[in-house]
């Protein structure tokens, strides 16, 4: 059985003592591809450093909003140049985050709509951050969907990791175009809003992550996260739908490869 990772962070310092054998057991437990996901220019030019050597992974970059008011044209310029890299498949992680405003929200909001139309330049899909921001998320992602002319974007314009909204939310992303993508929250105890919406949403708009080394699910919780664990959020998904594991793989796979370009 082969799993994809779509959302991690291997550059992040947790893993600088034994990165090399958290690859080798994600590699062991059945995932054959890791998304490495940028977060500032210094994080994106890890993971594509990453990925350049190994070939089980892929990378991301761009400007967290935690930074967002950090994005000045030393750092545009840095995360223009890295996006035309080969492995690099998404512009992301950007969003917005209400939660902690560690930047100003109309600086996040600025620096968002403006990777939002870097992506769209590019063409390639965006990886979304949203925490406690969900209607103006929506809001914006609307805008810039309906906006779009690639056609090579249409039905593949991104992802909203580690998804915190509402069934109506994802229901409204997936119609514009997004992937909606589940890590170990939706193993908790206390996950039944999550449950109820992994258990609505058509299988071919899912994907699956760890956004390691944070969120580990259960049995894991609280403990550094690490890729060889969303083999348990797969068995989640598939428990909720009522599935096989193999079949809830290979259609995260699926979903991975399309949205990605694998």
């Amino acid at each position: 059985m082969t799993l994809v990772d779509s959302h991690a962070h291997l550059d992040f310092q947790q893993f600088d003592p034994d990165r090399d054998a958290v690859i080798a057991r994600a590699q062991s437990a059945g995932v054959e591809w890791i998304v490495n996901v940028g977060v500032d220019p210094t994080s994106s030019r890890q993971a594509v450093d990453l990925a350049t050597v190994q070939e089980m992974i892929f990378a991301t970059v761009g400007m967290h909003p935690h930074g967002a008011k950090d994005l000045d044209s030393t750092a545009w310029v840095e995360l223009r140049a890295l996006a035309e890299e080969p492995k690099v498949v998404a512009v992301g992680e950007i969003g917005l985050d209400f939660y902690r405003d560690l930047s100003p929200r109309d600086t996040q909001r600025q620096t968002f709509e403006a990777q939002l139309a870097w992506a769209a330049e590019l063409s390639k899909p965006v990886v979304i951050h949203d925490r406690d921001a969900h209607t103006e998320i929506m809001g914006i992602l609307t805008d810039w969907a309906q906006g779009l002319e690639d056609p090579s974007l249409a039905g593949r314009l991104g992802v909203l990791h580690t998804f915190s909204g509402d069934l109506a939310m994802a229901e409204a992303a997936v119609d514009l175009g997004f992937y909606i993508s589940f890590s170990g929250p939706v193993t908790y105890k206390n996950a039944g809003r999550l449950a109820g919406i992994v258990q609505s949403l058509p299988l071919d708009r899912i994907l699956v992550e760890t956004d390691c080394p944070f969120l580990a699910p259960h049995p894991h919780r609280g403990k550094r996260n690490e890729p060889a664990h969303v083999r348990l959020v797969v068995e989640r998904i598939a428990a909720l739908r009522g599935m096989s594991f193999a079949d809830v793989a290979a259609a995260t796979m699926a979903n991975a490869r399309q949205l990605f370009g694998f």
